[in-house]
């Protein structure tokens, strides 16, 4: 992955972490800088996925790669609030 690969994976992982919280379902108790991590981790994760199925290989952009980075986003982002509200109810006791 070349460097404006990855440039451009962290600014769709910023995008992807708001919007996968926007998708997922419930409420999500998360801090933002957690919702952004778990955008970047889901882009880079997202595109690897779509590369190795295969349909991630044509000009322009993407759906379905956006699409499976989306779903990746909202998976990710509802793991972190089940696991971060835990966390977080092991510290106030």
């Amino acid at each position: 992955m070349a460097v404006s690969g990855i440039i451009s994976a962290i600014l769709v992982g910023l995008l992807l972490g708001v919007l996968g919280r926007l998708v997922a379902p419930g409420k999500q108790g998360i801090p933002i800088w957690l919702t952004i991590l778990v955008g970047i981790a889901a882009a880079f994760a997202g595109t690897a996925i779509a590369r190795g199925i295969g349909y991630a290989d044509t000009e322009g952009w993407d759906w379905l790669e956006f699409i499976t980075q989306l779903v990746v986003a909202a998976i990710g982002v509802s793991l972190a609030a089940s696991l971060y509200g835990k966390n977080r109810k092991r510290l106030r006791t």
